[in-house]
């Protein structure tokens, strides 16, 4: 990820703690905006849709609070998988989860460290660039798989398993909204199920930045050479059925379907949450958890 082409709206009714939160986004390369308020910040982003990466949002200011503003953001359709990163003196579960409800994915508890925040936007930032990459390559990409009624495909790397979620967004009508799931879902079924990583492990690499540099690593290794993905196509009538089936070990998924308070404030964890809330209809997943399959009501999109 390339910081400098990446803003973030950092919204504080404090002066000193927006002040200090633009210098050390500032220092680590970004291009931050500052916003005194709620109603500045929705200004800001409904008049440039595209331009911020992530909002730093304050939760409590007088007028128009944090949970206000997000509400507004989740509700805006050119908004809507905008990330924003909650930070709140509030860290009870009910308020952390009162937030994720809103759609507050990631979340810092007041007072944080300079590192801690700086993780958590480059995380958000960087799932943001790769989600809005796909979409633009899906809207790039011609709709002929809307005639496909069945396929089986398999793949092994980061990079194949982007270009494939790429491709088979194309069987839906809003290819841009399918892509994010897609391609959450066979990510997790690269990295933590044929690679192995788990997620106390991810969270670690995250933190020293070596995330993709393991990802290589492992998939170097002789024992990961013939680890694949399966996912298997069909479409009836209006209903596409996509099934991804990696070859790891699985895991407990009933614990991923929603991002938990006691999870909030890592800086990973949201990607199945993510598909659920905006791509699919439904997520199914079988045995021990390495087999899932997502669901798309085509109908639902066109009413």
């Amino acid at each position: 990820m390339d910081n400098s082409i990446a803003s973030v709206l950092v919204v504080d009714d404090e002066e000193f703690n927006l002040e200090i939160l633009i210098e050390h986004l500032e220092d680590e390369g970004y291009t931050p905006v500052g916003a005194a308020d709620g109603r500045q910040a929705l200004a800001l982003l409904e008049s440039e849709p595209e331009k911020f990466d992530a909002v730093l949002l304050d939760r409590m200011m007088p007028e128009m609070d944090g949970m206000e503003v997000l509400k507004r953001v989740k509700a805006h359709p050119e908004l809507n998988t905008l990330p924003v990163i909650m930070q709140t003196a509030k860290a009870a579960k009910e308020n952390v989860l009162e937030g994720l409800q809103a759609g507050a994915h990631y979340y810092l508890t007041k007072p944080f460290d300079k590192d801690t925040m700086l993780a958590i936007v480059k995380t958000a930032v960087t799932d943001y660039q790769h989600h809005r990459s796909l979409q633009q390559e899906a809207l790039r990409t011609a709709h002929t798989l809307s005639l496909m009624e069945q396929g089986r495909f398999h793949f092994r790397t980061i990079n194949e398993a982007r270009d494939l979620a790429t491709l088979l967004a194309n069987a839906c009508p809003d290819g841009q909204r399918l892509v994010i799931g897609l391609s959450e879902l066979f990510l997790n079924a690269v990295e933590h199920g044929n690679l192995g990583i788990g997620y106390a492990e991810k969270t670690q690499l995250n933190q020293r930045g070596e995330w993709e540099a393991e990802l290589e690593r492992r998939q170097a290794l002789p024992e990961n050479a013939d680890k694949q993905v399966l996912v298997e196509y069909t479409r009836k009538n209006a209903v596409l059925n996509f099934l991804v089936k990696d070859q790891g070990d699985g895991f407990d998924w009933r614990d991923y379907l929603e991002i938990s308070p006691e999870r909030a404030l890592d800086n990973h964890g949201r990607g199945i949450a993510i598909a659920l809330g905006i791509s699919f209809d439904s997520l199914e997943y079988r045995g021990k958890g390495n087999e899932v399959m997502a669901i798309v009501d085509v109908s639902k999109l066109v009413e």
